[in-house]
């Protein structure tokens, strides 16, 4: 059995900049389980994973467009201080959580500060750099359709 559109995977992996420390990894946890095409990981990331059998492991080499793509400058918002919170005030270089009207959170690594303002960049801390992508397929639940 390999993985096709729309299974549900148990798998490990790991993201990091090619040659880099890694961003984040499952394989000293529990590996994840999602359904592909769910939003858990992007397509461009999905594509990979197609075709791979249980056991296999893979490391991708990916440039930018293949992964996260080139960093979008509108992703960077320069936000009112008040907008923080008073006990974990911003720090350059920070990464902060955001909690977005939906209910959903968005991550923002902190470029800049000002007496009054905090220059956020909300890209994906891998856009614009090549990655390394690996996998390990634990288990591969087929669809039903």
């Amino acid at each position: 059995m390999k993985v096709a559109a729309g299974d549900t995977l148990s798998l490990h992996f790991a993201l990091r900049a090619r040659g880099g420390a890694e961003v984040d990894s499952s394989f000293d946890d529990v590996p994840i389980t999602f359904t592909l095409g769910d939003g858990t990981l992007i397509p461009s990331l999905e594509h990979w994973l197609i075709g791979l059998a249980p056991g296999e492991r893979h490391v991708f080499l990916l440039d930018a467009a293949q992964a996260f793509g080139e960093p979008d400058p509108a992703l960077i918002q320069t936000l009112p201080l008040r907008d923080f919170s008073a006990s974990a005030p911003p720090a350059i270089d920070s990464i902060i959580e955001f909690s977005l009207p939906n209910g959903t959170t968005l991550a923002g690594r902190v470029l800049a500060l000002s007496d009054a303002d905090a220059t956020v960049d909300f890209n994906h801390l891998l856009a614009g750099l090549p990655i390394e992508f690996e996998v390990e397929i634990v288990s591969i639940m087929p669809s039903a359709v």
